[in-house]
């Protein structure tokens, strides 16, 4: 504000005039400046706590799911009876949102069972089914711990492989 030349004028109140953000109309400005931080400040933390009371409450934001629990239950009932995911889309219904009264896309359907058996694989086991691929410094990278274990765990089974053939 100082290199643009800006200042600030009061119409009304106890402070009226016309300020300067150099010399002493500075200060004026720096009161202002931390004023609208504590108020910020006050806005973040409110909102924060209305969204941990939102999500006790069991509202975590966001749209609703289209394809809800008993819709899911239906549709995979259907895909293990063999029936084309297209045709299971187009016997469900969105029962809430914008949508709603409409069929899911085939789409929303796919990402549903993805969703719903990665649920089941980290539930079963404790691991997802698609571990997410580690990658093993090359060269002249440094080698973590972690990276030593898992090259050898790979070398391993590379010889067990190899050993079973």
């Amino acid at each position: 504000m100082q290199a643009g030349g800006i200042q600030l004028e009061l119409l009304t109140g106890p402070l009226t005039g016309l300020y300067d953000p150099n010399g002493m109309g500075a200060m004026f400005f720096a009161v202002l400046a931390v004023a609208g931080q504590i108020e910020r400040n006050y806005i973040r933390e409110k909102t924060l706590e209305g969204q941990v009371i939102a999500a006790a409450k069991g509202n975590h934001g966001g749209r609703p799911k289209v394809i809800d629990d008993d819709s899911l239950t239906f549709a995979l009932a259907l895909k293990d009876k063999g029936v084309p995911v297209p045709d299971i889309a187009k016997k469900l219904t969105i029962k809430t949102g914008k949508n709603a009264g409409c069929a899911p896309s085939v789409a929303s359907l796919y990402r549903a069972f993805a969703e719903a058996e990665a649920e089941q694989g980290t539930a079963a086991g404790g691991m997802a089914l698609r571990p997410k691929p580690a990658l093993i410094p090359q060269g002249d990278e440094p080698e973590t711990p972690e990276h030593a274990s898992l090259r050898e765990r790979l070398q391993d089974q590379v010889l067990q492989r190899g050993a079973g053939e």
